[in-house]
């Protein structure tokens, strides 16, 4: 088709090819063939306005020799080629301009983000939010798109309640973005706003501390993220999104990060436990991200744009955040309560009581336990029913804050037994051990008292760290005693499930309104 423009299919294809190695780094090479399709420049200019190695610069020069003229040490695209170089590569006005430059022509984009930063979830201080102004979640996109070529390629967001993912694709809807986070409500408002839209964000349920979801290990082209701003919490999610680089020589790690110029040595600390996990700062872009609060750093914090230069290991404990149960200086329960856990959790015909321990799905938990005890005082929210879907033990106590949302209303407790029931029967011990918590205690359902849908699920839901496609397939071969094939039982699943990309997922890493989806999707699959 190109050659309707006037110029050889080889020429474009050549200059196609090598923009396609530069991956996410193409940008820099549109912007010498925009200098090129506009006049003549040295090669000087070519290597020095758009900030291009010179060897990189001689190699795109070379690709496209057959439409390039030379006058000495000057360099342009022949006047007869530039318009089609020009609609080729999509060489707009825009592509080298500053990203401050850029904001005011994007009126409509900025609408649409503040309409949804209007409707996002309420901030969650435990969980250390801060809303970014709509102003700096559009900057954020046009940055991204001005720097980096992101059609077709992976962005990953860990953590995002000021909504990067939906500005980035109001900016440039080709890009294919990735939310994590720990925040299910967020999620599920994420999704909606996508489904709506029909931009290409997925969106997947974590807990850093505890691990990135498989599925997103070494996938991404760019990760960005607003950690928690303790020197642990830095630490911690440029950890994961190093595991999450797909390529860690041409891949970037775009971190938010502000202290207040009164506190310089907690600056010091994170900037070294950002090179102590071996990243290079390649730009701090000072007052980069603006807020609606965090006064005590002047509502603003700088963009670092870092390169990693190897993988290393990433240590973490749950105490990375500055408010709540959370936080670093937070003390934990007391020996009482954990004494009172460990009482409930054993069956009366069991012996002796287990020892509790902390959060943590990564795996399956309490394999080969007869009872489990789980210390989950500093649960923000999710930690309750993930920690049930990884539990094997046929009893399990759990004890959560009072004000969690699973155990504080009925509707919360509702919501919860219904998710687990083909699992657990469930008993909330309101105020016990005391004022300030409760005790969850789940004791399993048999098995001969269900039926067959109920079965499958409860299969699917005791084995939420397997492939969600296979684990439902074998759980239906199972219900049906061997009457229906691998290939009957696959044809079900891909025909009953509501969103046939979670079948290559792992039940336990989708967020909650998703399992609540599934779940009675799964339990009349065995009648289809």
């Amino acid at each position: 088709m190109w050659q309707a423009y006037g110029f050889p299919l080889v020429t474009i294809d050549q200059v196609r090819l090598l923009l396609t190695g530069h991956g996410v780094h193409a940008r820099k090479l549109r912007r010498v063939l925009a200098l090129l399709s506009a006049d003549w420049h040295p090669l000087a200019e070519l290597v020095r306005l758009p900030a291009v190695p010179r060897r990189t610069v001689q190699e795109l020069l070379k690709a496209i020799a057959d439409d390039l003229d030379v006058d000495g040490e000057r360099y342009r695209v022949n006047p007869a080629r530039q318009a089609d170089y020009r609609a080729a590569f999509g060489l707009t006005e825009d592509v080298a301009d500053p990203v401050d430059a850029l904001v005011p022509r994007h009126t409509d984009q900025l609408r649409l983000i503040l309409a949804d930063i209007a409707e996002v979830p309420a901030p969650l201080s435990a969980l250390d939010h801060v809303q970014a102004t709509a102003q700096t979640a559009l900057k954020r996109a046009l940055w991204l798109d001005n720097t980096y070529e992101l059609g077709g390629r992976h962005l990953l967001c860990l953590g995002d309640h000021d909504l990067t993912s939906l500005a980035v694709c109001a900016v440039n809807p080709d890009v294919t973005v990735t939310v994590v986070d720990l925040d299910d409500r967020l999620l599920e408002y994420i999704d909606h706003k996508t489904s709506q839209r029909g931009w290409r964000i997925r969106t997947l349920h974590a807990d850093f501390r505890f691990g990135l979801p498989p599925s997103l290990v070494e996938t991404a082209d760019l990760v960005f993220s607003d950690p928690p701003y303790t020197p642990e919490g830095m630490g911690l999610f440029a950890g994961r999104a190093i595991e999450a680089l797909e390529d860690t020589g041409s891949g970037r790690i775009l971190l938010a990060y502000g202290f207040s110029d009164r506190t310089p040595a907690l600056g010091l600390k994170v900037q070294q436990e950002l090179q102590r996990l071996g990243l290079v700062f390649e730009a701090i872009l000072p007052a980069f991200n603006r807020f609606d609060g965090a006064q005590a750093i002047g509502s603003a914090a700088d963009l670092y744009v870092c390169r990693p230069t190897s993988r290393r290991t990433v240590s973490s404990g749950t105490r990375i955040y500055t408010h709540g149960a959370q936080s670093v200086e937070s003390s934990g329960p007391s020996r009482e309560a954990l004494s009172t856990l460990s009482d409930l959790a054993p069956r009366p015909e069991s012996s002796p009581p287990p020892k509790p321990r902390g959060p943590g799905w990564a795996e399956p938990i309490g394999k080969g336990a007869a009872s489990l005890a789980l210390d989950l005082t500093a649960d923000p929210g999710p930690w309750l029913l993930r920690s049930m879907l990884a539990s094997s033990p046929a009893r399990l106590a759990a004890l959560v804050p009072n004000n969690h949302p699973a155990v504080s209303s009925a509707a919360g407790q509702q919501e919860l037994q219904s998710l687990v029931r083909t699992r657990f029967s469930l008993k909330f011990l309101r105020n016990n051990p005391d004022n300030k918590h409760t005790i969850v205690v789940a004791d399993q359902v048999l098995a001969g008292t269900l039926e067959p849908g109920d079965l499958v699920v409860r299969e699917v839901l005791m084995k939420a760290h397997g492939k969600l496609g296979n684990v439902w397939r074998e759980a239906l071969i199972t219900a049906s005693r061997g009457a229906l094939t691998k290939r009957q039982a696959r044809e079900v699943v891909e025909n009953a499930a509501p969103n046939s990309d979670d079948l290559e997922l792992r039940l336990i890493d989708l967020p909650k309104h998703r399992i609540a989806e599934l779940l009675p999707v799964i339990a009349t699959s065995v009648t289809l």
